[in-house]
């Protein structure tokens, strides 16, 4: 038995698709067997929604007469600088971006009340925010200053580009000196007094397609409550990790950088966050459809919580790998873990609940027929190719 995304999408416009999240293929491969249920549905919605640093925003600004050239120059979106490292016109906000006045972890641990996330947020909820911009003068861009109030449609192109989202499986985060650590899975008490975990298991798009069978550059996908788009694989993409059977990674694995119109996007889908003692980031919402093609990937789309394992890593040990133990997320969700004989009580960065409302939201979507699949125009690199994550390699100047 095979399908075609083309098929698929015929079903869609004619109304007669069978579509179901990650969540509900579980119970119906439960009770029919792959066999039946890779032949009655045709497309399982899988989401996440948490923290995804690796963020930010490009923006198109036409400036009136006499005109500015920002390239080269600088310039704030509410007192968060942006970067002008582009032509006249263009200007890049990074989720992570801090205010210059914002005294970061001088008064530890810092709070990081504002940043590049929070000013997305503001956009994208129709507020004003403040562009001052300082430029050094040419002969067709004349004005060496801008200052304005500017909302989302004011600028020509607002567009949400992150490089690196969606975490294809992540480490559980624990402390065992003692201390309490501020990081970017939160805060971690010491002597081993909590565990903090970031994915939404069985939920998560990556995680049901373990090998992007069915993922690469070009494939539609919720972004932040609009329609985006995979780029290309996101930065530290590494599919050549240790996996388990059912081919899922057992440590970080592969990761995808994603595009879309934020002039689409709604506010309960990116979020500012801030990260105590770490920074300010932006919380966001991916929904991805997975066409059941075969058996083989309506196998792999009812994954449960508690075939997929992660490592427990010591962040208190910045030198080296520090993991000490495993785990899987029916574990994690259960609020306790057993680690070295102590009950560790567990806590996710990111939302499973909200994970679920986006992946009903795109479910629904395809079922009116609003949301068509795209066939990618090639392939994220995966676990058979020649693609090499590499670390850095420090060499003394």
């Amino acid at each position: 038995m095979a399908k075609t995304i083309a098929e698929i999408n015929q079903k869609i416009k004619s109304g007669q698709v069978v579509v179901v999240t990650a969540e509900e293929i579980i119970d119906i491969v439960e009770k029919k067997g792959v066999e039946k249920a890779a032949k009655e549905v045709d497309v399982v919605t899988c989401a996440t929604f948490g923290p995804m640093c690796s963020s930010g925003a490009y923006f198109n600004i036409c400036s009136g007469k006499p005109k500015i050239k920002l390239g080269g120059g600088n310039a704030l979106l509410n007192d968060v600088p942006v970067y002008c490292g582009f032509a006249a016109g263009d200007i890049y906000l990074g989720a992570t971006a801090l205010p210059g006045e914002d005294p970061r972890n001088k008064v530890y641990p810092g709070e990081f009340k504002y940043g590049g996330g929070h000013v997305i947020e503001e956009l994208i909820s129709g507020e004003d925010v403040k562009l001052i911009a300082n430029a050094y003068g040419t002969d067709c861009y004349s004005r060496k200053k801008l200052e304005i109030r500017v909302n989302i449609n004011d600028f020509n192109e607002a567009v949400l580009f992150n490089m690196r989202n969606a975490y294809q499986n992540y480490n559980c985060a624990v402390n065992l000196s003692d201390r309490i650590i501020y990081t970017y899975m939160g805060v971690l008490k010491p002597n081993l007094s909590n565990a903090n975990y970031c994915n939404a298991g069985q939920l998560s798009p990556l995680l049901n397609d373990p090998y992007y069978e069915t993922l690469g550059v070009g494939t539609r996908i919720f972004l932040g409550g609009g329609v985006g788009y995979i780029s290309w694989h996101g930065t530290q993409h590494n599919p050549k990790v240790k996996r388990a059977e059912n081919g899922v990674p057992l440590s970080p694995a592969g990761t995808i950088s994603v595009i879309g119109d934020l002039k689409q996007m709604k506010r309960e889908f990116l979020v500012g966050i801030s990260l105590l003692g770490y920074g300010a980031s932006l919380s966001v919402g991916i929904g991805i459809p997975i066409p059941v093609l075969n058996e083989k990937i309506c196998k792999y789309v009812a994954v449960r919580d508690k075939d997929i394992w992660t490592q427990i890593v010591d962040y208190s040990d910045s030198t080296g790998p520090g993991i000490i133990g495993k785990v899987n997320y029916a574990q994690l969700k259960s609020g306790e873990i057993e680690i070295n004989g102590k009950k560790v009580p567990t806590g996710s960065m990111s939302s499973y609940s909200k994970a679920i409302e986006i992946a009903d939201i795109l479910k629904n979507w395809i079922k009116k027929g609003e949301f068509f699949l795209t066939d990618p125009v090639t392939s994220l690199p995966g676990f058979q190719t020649d693609y090499k994550f590499k670390p850095l390699i420090e060499r003394p100047l």
